[in-house]
Formats: structure tokens, sequence, C-alpha cells
């Protein structure tokens, strides 16, 4: 076993309940969960339930690979078994970082064999992908509807074979918000039939910003869940109608209340394998992103729902910090991948683990899976013509942020061949945090550095920089250029999101170095942790970073 994994082995032993029990062989027969039962960015999750098994994805935006695939056996445990979109399309568009663009509110459905997905992209239309099986291959994107604002979208197939869509619209590509819209689609979901009719207008009936509608049909009522006022402040609303064209009307059934939950709203109503019913939701935990919560559901006289509890009898529930677990489906499929909430990586796979994102299609020679000895291989590259910053790189190997804490330790062996090779993790937001192995005069530097709103085109500044290795300390290498001693290089971020960074060159003893940096958020968004590589020029026999280990 690798010398940091047995470092680490002790205290992710006693850490069982940060630990993804998704990943345990043996889950409870019954259980106590607490929320949320994410903490990670798995922002506007939506899930289904066919036979045993839970499925869920989340909003992917421009990381790839994008439409993560999660699996559940009880809707507590999660884990990651597949990424419906490999890459981004159109190629071109996605070569370098689109930042908060791409895949929007993704749904999940099943129906006449097949699992569908269909997301908005604001700036392109309404996509859909199938698949016979969620962990195996997905279709290629279909574009369904063309058009800028389109978003949110979710399919209903009604019991006489029409399908319908259900969808928002960004105000900032529409140049309208605040509404919700109706749209039949052939049978085959290939293409819009009919014209958009208009269902929900928030902005004249005191719920704006109403958006990320899931459609559903239960005892001849159609059902709209959909979130409104705003992903920090808003609330959850359910619309029902006995005609899928309307008239709609809606109730508010979630809201903060009294509790510290802000904004719970926008996800997906589940029924278990014992008739109960649940509603999966999002909360903004800024640099932490968007965690996914689960709220108990039940149903009135009437026939409106109410989620989580409602102590005043109002209708509006508020949301649950712990509850009972649901009922663990027996039926459910083994299936292997990381748990939602894994943090490491040895490197072993012949498969990048899917933890990983990159914030932009990644190009060839990027990067190299080497398991044999234990690695992943960055090529140290120039950021793209015009950059100022990583913020413009689409090499970045990230991951989530864990929460509510959150450490990221890689060990590293940095192979640099020019002046200005630079390699090591990163904390990425608008605004990010650096700590960095640089080569030059012949030695390599540690340094550590911030770039404040990055977003919007700002440049580092370096807070600290030290001497690791002369050029002495050096090994050269066959070709040109040297090796350095391998080193570990940690980022610890706390319940407030302040990060700070550590190097060691034993996995024992961890010395500070640079200022305490704020983790932010990134566009819609949570933080993420990982590698980079970076060069100067471009130039025959570049440079290189292994990384040997994620903890």
């Amino acid at each position: 076993m690798k010398t940091l994994t047995m470092l680490a082995l002790a205290a992710l032993t006693a850490a069982v309940t940060d630990t993804p029990a998704a990943a345990r062989d043996i889950i409870p027969d019954t259980c106590t969960y607490t929320n949320p039962i994410l903490h990670a960015d798995y922002s506007d999750p939506d899930a289904i339930r066919v036979g045993g098994d839970y499925w869920m994805t989340a909003s992917s935006f421009n990381h790839v690979p994008g439409l993560q695939i999660l699996h559940s056996a009880d809707l507590v445990h999660w884990k990651i078994v597949n990424a419906a979109l490999p890459r981004m399309s159109p190629e071109e568009d996605f070569a370098l970082p689109s930042h908060g663009n791409g895949v929007w509110a993704p749904a999940i459905r099943h129906h006449d064999g097949l699992y569908w997905i269909f997301w908005g992209d604001p700036d392109r239309g309404i996509y859909c992908i199938t698949a016979e099986d969620p962990a195996g291959q997905w279709s290629t994107p279909h574009l369904v509807i063309e058009g800028r604002g389109m978003i949110d979208p979710c399919p209903l197939w009604d019991d006489d074979g029409r399908v319908w869509l259900v969808h928002g619209w960004a105000g900032s590509r529409a140049g309208f918000k605040s509404v919700l819209s109706l749209r039949e689609l052939a049978p085959d979901c290939s293409g819009p039939v009919g014209e958009e009719i208009l269902i929900f207008d928030g902005k004249h009936n005191g719920n704006p910003t109403v958006e990320g509608p899931k459609f559903y049909k239960r005892a001849g009522w159609y059902y709209i869940l959909a979130p409104a006022g705003g992903v920090k402040e808003g609330w959850q609303l359910v619309l029902r109608s006995r005609s899928v064209t309307g008239p709609y009307e809606y109730r508010n059934v979630l809201a903060q209340g009294s509790t510290a939950i802000h904004g719970p709203h926008q996800g997906a109503w589940v029924e278990d394998t014992e008739g109960g019913h649940w509603f999966l939701h999002f909360e903004d935990r800024y640099a932490y992103g968007r965690v996914v919560h689960l709220q108990p559901m039940t149903w009135d006289d009437e026939g409106w729902c109410v989620m989580g509890t409602d102590p005043d009898g109002d209708g509006t529930g508020e949301p649950v910090t712990s509850w009972q677990c649901p009922p663990i489906s027996t039926g459910a499929r083994q299936l292997e991948g990381p748990g939602a909430l894994e943090r490491g990586d040895d490197f072993t796979s012949t498969a990048l683990s899917p933890i990983w994102q990159w914030p932009a299609n990644p190009g060839v020679g990027q990067y190299f899976l080497n398991p044999s000895e234990g690695s992943l291989r960055l090529i140290c590259r120039p950021l793209p013509e015009g950059s100022r910053s990583l913020w413009d790189s689409p090499a970045l190997l990230l991951r989530k942020l864990i929460g509510p804490e959150d450490s990221f330790t890689a060990r590293l062996s940095f192979h640099p061949s020019y002046e200005g090779d630079r390699a090591g993790i990163t904390v990425m937001g608008e605004s990010y945090a650096a700590l960095s192995l640089l080569y030059e005069d012949g030695s390599v530097y540690l340094a550590h550095s911030i770039c404040e709103e990055a977003d919007t085109g700002a440049s580092e500044s370096e807070t600290a920089r030290i001497l690791l290795w002369s050029s002495e300390d050096l090994e050269p290498s066959s070709g040109s250029g040297v090796t350095a001693p391998d080193v570990l290089l940690r980022v610890e971020i706390d319940r407030n999101s302040l990060c700070t960074f550590s190097y060691s060159f034993d996995g024992k003893r961890f010395h500070p170095i640079g200022s305490t940096f704020k983790a932010t958020a990134g566009r819609w968004i949570g933080a993420k942790t990982g590698c980079f590589a970076t060069a100067r020029i471009l130039k025959n026999d570049g440079g290189s970073l292994d990384i040997l280990e994620v903890q």
C-alpha cells in the first residue's frame, strides 16, 4: 500500500460518517440520515427509481465528463457509476473553459425501455440523450428544440401517447424570465410539435425567477414542481391541473421557515419501493456548492403534497435536518464506482475515476493514465493565448469540494524541462489560490499565489516563495530537463471555506506556506480542488507532472 494511503487509513476508518456508505458492502437495515445527504456540489439534482434502483444526475455546466450518473439503493448513499456526456458539443465551443454554460438542470426519465436525459443549453436549445442502461453507453446528444434561452426542460409521456415538455427561460439570453412554457414533442422526441404554450407567469403572481420545473402525473392530476424566488432565498412550488395545458393552480410547499436551511428548492420527487414519497433538492452553500438534501413527502386529502415537516399546519413545509432512512431496495444492482463523496484516488485504474472533471474538453496528449505505476501524468503546456491566469486553462484536473470540511493532499513528482514550467494544486473558483512547483534558474521553487476575481481577467499575486531544490538536488532526465524529488502538497478547507496550504517531504510533518485564502464559488458551481501543469513555451520534449496519489 502506498505511503500516503497508510498514513491516512486510521483517520479514514475513524471518520466513517464522512465516508460514502455506498462504497461499503453492507448498508444497515435501518438508519437515520442527516442532511445534507451529499455535502458536495450536485446542482439541480433530478432522480428516478426503476425497479430497485435509484438514479440521479445533476447540472454539470461546462465540466467534462458531464452529467455524472449516480446510483443508490436507498436514496441516501450514492455512488458515481458513469458520466452520460463524455465530451461537450459542439467540440470547438468547449475546447476552452466556457464557465457557467453548457448543461443546465437536466431531467432523467425512464420510458418504453429507455432512459432519457433532457437538458437545456442556454445558448443553443434543448438536448436529449438515451441509453438502455444508465451505467452503460449513452447516445450522442440530439438537439430537440433549437433556440437561445430555453433551459431546465422536463418531459412527460402522457397516457394517450402524447409527449409534453415543460421548460423555463434564461433572462440573460431570452430577455425575459420567470415564466414556464409547455410544448408538445413528436412521439420519438425528435423535435417539437405545435407552438409554445405559456402555463405559468411567476413574475406577475409573486413567484419571480420560477425555473427548474419537473413534470409528473398522479391520480389524474398533472403536477409541476418548480422553484421560485432565487437560488439563495427561494422556495418550492407545486403546480397542478386536470388538463396538461392548464390552468394550473399552485402552492408553496417548502420554504426555509424557522430552519437554517436557506433556499430549499429545485429537485426530484421519488417514490420508494414501499410507497413512501421523498423530495431531493439542493441548498446553496457558496464555495461548497449546491449540496443535496432529502425531505420526506406526505399528501393531504385534497391531493397536495407537503415536503419536510409542517409544524404550523399551513401547508408549507420546513426542511428536516435528520430523518429515518428510506427502505433499502433489496433488488438494487451491485455496481462499481466511487462514492459520491470520494476524495481520493490512487490512479491504478485504466479509466479516469469519475470523481474528476476538466473545465473543458481535454485535448489530445493533455494527460496520460499510468495504472502500472499508479499515477496520472499531466503535460506542461502554455495557457491559451491571451490568458492571464489558471481560470482560462482547460487542463485543470478537478474534483468537487466535499463538506463540511475538506482536505486535498497530492503526492507529486515534477519533471520540468524549460524555464517557467509550473505544476501544483489549486482551489479553483471565480477567485482561486494555488501552490506551485516552479522551475526557474535551474532550481525548483515552491510558490503560493492568489488570484482575486480571476473571472474578470485579473492576474495572480504571489504571497510566498521558497527554494525547495537547487540544481544540485535535481536529477537530470535522459532528454531535456530534470526530475525533482517527490513532495506532498496539501490544502485544508474549513467550514468557512478558509484555505490553508502546506507541504511535506515525508507525509508526516507539513509546513504551512502562504496566506490564508477564502474559497469562492465558480460560475453556478461550488469551488473545486485539484492539480495543474503549465509551461511558458511549447517546445519539443516538454515537462510534466506525475500525480502519484491523492487523498
